[in-house]
């Protein structure tokens, strides 16, 4: 069978919602960026990944943004694409002319989005295809581009009806001078640096909201979810007050934890802590939402490489979720993971898992980071190292944990069929 390769950039919101992804697709495990050519082949190589893959696990009801040169532009296979979930990125390579303007026109006119990608100045070309185009992707740190320059084309571009996104954005500071320049968007994995504060403690109340997340998620004894409930009276004072609210029709009051636990059911109980989970992010800038969607599916994946490897080992599955879940804490929180894994008071393999990405564990979440960037080459050489995992396989359980994660966000979001807020002004 052949083999299919996807990688996800995550692209966040002004609010730091994680809106859409950047796919970087490849046609090995080679970690080549220049994949794509000017023949039918390098069409065929995204259309059968596509067609493997599945963008409703890939990405939910995101949208996914893909590079294309001149001869995928040109080429019909583009629209056997779902033109809801896609944004056809249009590299710099490509020279707008005559012929090219054209086939953009019939592009928009067949309800696809396009994109330009790495702009650092207007010219006579540039300008021919700006109406035509809904996101223009622009390298703030690019070396011909100080910020005088930046401002000037910032200006310019404004003038069109545009979405403006920052790409190759690595740090808190420059997400934030972007913010300030005006970007719509930003692209990159500033979120998972975090900026750590000296001397910063764990907010008890977020520490046990991730706590009862995992308690939840993992299926645990009630007991166990009633004790963590016990050392936060907050949190049990908010779930008795929904249980007896008027909205559950219930005639006698509800005064036991335990007892309000099995009468609003586990999945409601998921849904609610995971809501104040994602509370917590309006006073944060910390972009919460794409952390949780990768730490959900890093958990999943994690978890059935752990199957693969010790199909009858629960205890060590139920680790390597734990490890992939809390890989994102330390960004979270804004804390050295150091101080959180010794709050968290988890095992020593789990924490050098965590922290240096050492051990059995540890090499098996930096295999599915690797594969997150896309980088293959990396990702190879570890399964190449752990023996029983290829690359089709773990591309396949990608997939399940994909799917897994978006069924736990629409759960949150029940009937949310609308457009990204980012997207809205240029459906």
């Amino acid at each position: 069978m052949k083999q299919a390769f996807v990688g996800r950039l995550p692209i966040l919101d002004r609010k730091q919602n994680l809106v859409a992804f950047e796919l970087l697709f490849r046609s090995s495990e080679q970690n080549k960026a220049d994949v794509f050519d000017n023949s039918a082949a390098s069409a065929n190589v995204i259309i059968d990944t596509y067609g493997q893959l599945g963008i409703d696990k890939v990405m939910g009801n995101r949208r996914g943004f893909i590079k294309v040169d001149e001869g995928l532009l040109m080429d019909d296979a583009l629209f056997l694409l779902p033109k809801k979930h896609v944004v056809f990125e249009i590299l710099r390579s490509v020279k707008f002319n005559d012929e090219i303007i054209q086939r953009c026109k019939e592009i928009r006119q067949n309800g696809y989005q396009l994109a330009i990608s790495n702009v650092t100045a207007l010219g006579d070309q540039l300008d021919q295809i700006l109406p035509l185009v809904n996101v223009v992707k622009v390298d703030p740190r690019a070396e011909s581009m100080d910020e005088q320059a930046l401002r000037g084309l910032l200006r310019k571009l404004k003038q069109w009806p545009v979405l403006l996104l920052a790409e190759k954005v690595e740090d808190r500071q420059t997400a934030r001078y972007c913010l300030n320049l005006g970007f719509h968007m930003l692209q990159g994995f500033y979120f998972a640096q975090p900026e750590v504060i000296s001397g910063k403690q764990v907010d008890p109340a977020k520490l046990s909201l991730l706590k009862l997340m995992l308690l939840i998620v993992r299926d645990k004894d009630v007991s166990e979810i009633e004790n963590e409930l016990k050392f936060q009276p907050g949190l049990s004072y908010n779930l008795l007050r929904i249980v007896n609210s008027a909205s559950m029709g219930l005639s006698t009051t509800v005064n036991s934890i335990k007892r309000a636990i099995m009468i609003l059911g586990r999945k409601q109980l998921q849904r609610w802590v995971q809501i104040l989970l994602y509370a917590a992010k309006k006073n944060s800038d910390s972009g919460s939402d794409a952390l949780m969607q990768t730490a959900t599916v890093r958990g999943k994946l994690l978890e059935l490489i752990a199957a693969r490897d010790r199909p009858h080992d629960k205890n060590h599955q139920d680790r390597a979720f734990m490890v992939g879940i809390l890989s994102l804490l330390d960004s979270l929180l804004g804390m050295k993971m150091e101080d959180l894994v010794k709050t968290l008071s988890i095992q020593k393999d789990m924490c050098e898992a965590l922290i240096s990405r050492r051990g059995y564990l540890g090499r098996q979440l930096e295999l599915i980071e690797a594969h997150e960037r896309g980088d293959f080459e990396l990702a190879q050489s570890i399964l190449n190292e752990l023996g029983f995992l290829e690359m089709y396989d773990l591309t396949q359980m990608e997939l399940e944990a994909l799917s897994w994660a978006n069924q736990i966000n629409e759960s949150l979001n029940p009937g949310k069929t609308s457009e990204p807020d980012a997207f809205a002004q240029q459906a």
